[in-house]
């Protein structure tokens, strides 16, 4: 499945999550996904877990998230 194919799967809906990028308008934030990846899980431990899910939903998210940081330029935000 080529990437932009596959980022169909993540969807914005205001109505779900707070409009949060989730993955095929479940409640599953894209964001939730990528923590529980970078905790350690495996892509079968999280299939097993959230029977919902497939693995083209965890691909999904992680170019989604590799799409979001490719930017020409990142700035420092400094609260005052």
């Amino acid at each position: 499945m080529e990437s932009n194919d596959i980022l169909k799967r993540i969807t914005i809906n205001p109505n779900v999550c707070f409009g949060k990028p989730t993955v095929r308008n479940l409640r599953y934030p894209v964001e939730f996904i990528l923590d529980i990846l970078a905790a350690g899980m495996t892509h079968q431990e999280i299939l097993e877990d959230y029977p919902d899910l497939e693995e083209d939903d965890l691909k999904a998210c992680l170019v989604f998230a590799s799409r979001l940081v490719k930017v020409n330029s990142i700035h420092k935000v400094v609260a005052a």
